[in-house]
């Protein structure tokens, strides 16, 4: 890859990917409107001229037109990324994950570009119909988030193969790591600092939890390839989520009590994914202990 674009480049996701690629590429291009994005995870990158930041948003079409010139790859990040938000502003959900999921398909097609990954999300089956999750699963999205997702392939399936671009599609589990907040492995490590109960709503969750690095291996293996999938990006393990609050009290040494609420209706109560064709077509394999990054992100926050 010699010109690469990355929306959402400030995020948690991107930033990772740019740390991971400086190094192996000539140019990145990195757009972002830093509604969730931090500059600061990429600034170092910004002041060695490693990486092109462009302050713009997905849903401006003119602003991807500008920023598609000479770009071989894609990694289309840029998202309303939280199931709660969505809820909170779903036009804002709809206008970015699907009109801004267009709009860069559309600007990538225009201007030549060869290769386009998407990040789309385990959100997309809803609640499964069996685990682990097949991608050929059913797909019946509970939330706003979900249905933008959806929608995403929808159109990257729409536009591959067109006058050149290929896309590719991942669907993730639930990525934590170091520079993520707002989600549930963040903000119970925050609350476990502060002696702050750990709430779970509902109580009879099992998520498939993904550590960063391994996001972004897939992002980089499926940028390498011409597989359009999608393929689940996870583990193939479940974690219930008291399992979870209990391992973090472990791992912060706090006394912070687990408290249960009532279950959030919007909310995906089981996904455990099946891995075999991330295995397959991506050749990667996923950890023995997925949340064996713990400990890194409490270090990181001290």
């Amino acid at each position: 890859m010699s010109r690469i674009l990355i929306t959402g480049v400030a995020g948690f996701l991107g930033s990772h990917l740019v740390d991971a690629l400086v190094s192996g590429v000539d140019e990145i291009v990195g757009v972002d409107n830093l509604w969730r994005g931090r500059l600061e995870f990429i600034e170092q990158h910004v002041q060695t001229h490693r990486v092109q930041f462009v302050e713009a948003d997905i849903r401006d079409y003119d602003a991807m037109k500008r920023v598609m010139p000479g770009v071989d790859k894609v990694f289309h990040l840029a998202a309303q990324s939280n199931v709660i938000g969505s809820m909170g502003d779903p036009d804002y959900s709809f206008q970015t994950n699907v009109v801004g999921t267009y709009n860069v398909l559309k600007a990538a097609t225009e201007a030549g570009v060869k290769r386009l990954v998407f990040s789309s999300s385990r959100e997309a089956y809803g609640e499964p119909v069996r685990l682990p999750v097949q991608e050929d699963d059913v797909l019946r999205p509970k939330n706003p988030y979900g249905a933008s997702k959806l929608a995403g392939e929808a159109y990257c399936r729409s536009f591959d193969g067109v006058s050149g671009l290929s896309c590719g599609v991942l669907r993730f589990g639930n990525l934590y790591g170091p520079r993520d907040r707002d989600r549930v492995i963040p903000i119970w490590l925050e609350h476990a600092a502060q002696g702050k109960d750990l709430v779970i709503y509902g109580g009879e969750q099992i998520l498939d939890f993904v550590p960063v690095e391994q996001a972004v291996s897939a992002l980089m293996a499926c940028a390498a390839s011409d597989v359009y999938g999608p393929i689940n990006i996870a583990t193939g393990r479940g974690t219930s989520l008291r399992d979870l609050a209990s391992r973090i009290l472990s791992v912060t040494t706090s006394t912070s009590r687990i408290a249960i609420e009532p279950a959030r209706a919007v909310e995906v109560v089981r996904f455990v994914a099946d891995v075999s064709r991330m295995r397959q077509l991506l050749s990667i394999e996923p950890p023995s202990d997925p949340l064996a990054g713990l400990a890194d992100m409490v270090h990181s926050a001290t």
